[in-house]
């Protein structure tokens, strides 16, 4: 595969809360040699619907071929592939700082304020610090902030995504379904 053909894409995949199905999505990617590079699973806006944020970088017919793989699982109501432009985006990054450290050198907090980021918890020994935003405003932090020798502890999530659409997409799809059921009855 040529890597200039490859971006990061975006997969959202709704399910039913079925034990097995994560393991089920993931071996997808396993089989065609893909990494996951962030992995998010929370309920959705639609009662006793999960959804699945996915990051992968692929080039676009091997994200069509997993995408229709994975749509293709009996627990799996409906998954689709996107790119950032399609989405809103955020990542979650937490920095455990060195209290002592932070209290020496300015410059942390302005690094910190600059930022955007909050200060959620001080103690005599560590400060905790979370800020909100894409992948590149939180990698950008963790390394000023390394930079300062400061870091005790540092965790990203993975991305979470909505679609820019007014609802999200398996609504339409099972409104359809409901639809054609009824038609049938």
């Amino acid at each position: 595969m040529e890597t200039k053909d490859r971006k990061l894409y975006t997969m959202l995949v709704y399910s039913e809360n079925i034990a097995g199905i994560l393991n089920q999505i993931t071996a997808v990617f396993t089989r065609r040699q893909v990494n996951i590079e962030s992995l998010n699973v929370s309920a959705s806006s639609i009662e006793g619907v999960h959804k699945y944020t996915i990051t992968a970088w692929s080039d676009e017919d091997l994200i069509k071929t997993i995408t229709k793989h994975i749509e293709k699982k009996i627990d799996v109501i409906k998954a689709d592939y996107y790119t950032d432009d399609d989405l809103f985006i955020r990542e979650v990054g937490l920095y455990k700082l060195s209290t002592g450290e932070v209290l020496a050198n300015p410059e942390i907090s302005r690094v910190i304020r600059k930022a955007d980021a909050r200060i959620i918890d001080v103690n005599p020994t560590f400060c905790c610090v979370m800020l909100s935003g894409m992948t590149e405003d939180i990698t950008g932090l963790y390394y000023a902030l390394d930079k300062f020798k400061c870091l005790l502890q540092y965790t990203r999530s993975g991305r979470i995504a909505i679609t820019r659409s007014k609802v999200e997409q398996v609504s339409e799809f099972l409104e359809l379904q409901e639809k054609n059921r009824n038609k049938k009855c």
